[in-house]
């Protein structure tokens, strides 16, 4: 699949990443696939933090999907399934997973179960943000999002796909030309 090179990916550490099963039950995972006011470092050329309502809108009409690793062929469910099933608390986007029957699934179990895998991320668009040119580095707060896909990972990194990097770049780019345009604007005023 072509990732279209608005899509970022952020992924956290997190903890109380769960599995459970009854007698004659699937297994079911849960945890939170990002924290609210939380903020991340992202590659040295801004901080971020996601505000606490970033994904009802998505999580009210989007078909989400739980994946492993951002594989798209790796899907562990889906919201219009009922398989995923997303909400907001005060502590961030909070998933449940009802896994299938399928090897990803039972291998991906067994690595949680021995604390090889502990993490989690998201896919996303930025529908709405706020920049904050005035601190270093910039500061992007995220109010709204379009929500493509949770995942666990194995790699807390921004490796996933060129196409993150890419993104990465860009808004780095961006940052920096404005940085510069407030600085300029800022040495005029002063000089008045």
């Amino acid at each position: 699949m072509i990732m279209d090179s608005k899509r970022e990916v952020r992924t956290f550490n997190i903890t109380g990443l769960q599995t459970r099963a009854g007698e004659g039950e699937s297994q079911m995972i849960s945890g939170y696939a990002a924290v609210f006011n939380s903020p991340t470092d992202i590659s040295g050329w801004f901080t971020e933090e996601i505000a606490p309502g970033a994904f009802s809108s998505a999580i009210a009409s989007s078909d989400i999907r739980a994946l492993f690793n951002h594989d798209w062929n790796n899907v562990l469910g889906r919201s219009s399934a009922g398989t995923l099933r997303l909400s907001e608390d005060e502590k961030g986007l909070k998933f449940e997973v009802d896994l299938p029957q399928t090897t990803v699934a039972r291998d991906l179990v067994e690595s949680l179960k021995r604390g090889d895998i502990n993490q989690c991320s998201f896919g996303f668009i930025p529908t709405v943000e706020e920049w904050d040119y005035n601190v270093e580095p910039a500061k992007r707060t995220v109010r709204e999002v379009e929500l493509f896909e949770v995942s666990v990972v194995s790699l807390p990194a921004y490796e996933d796909t060129d196409v993150s990097l890419v993104r990465s770049k860009q808004v780095a780019e961006n940052v920096e030309k404005r940085m510069k345009l407030i600085k300029k604007i800022n040495s005029t005023l002063e000089g008045k």
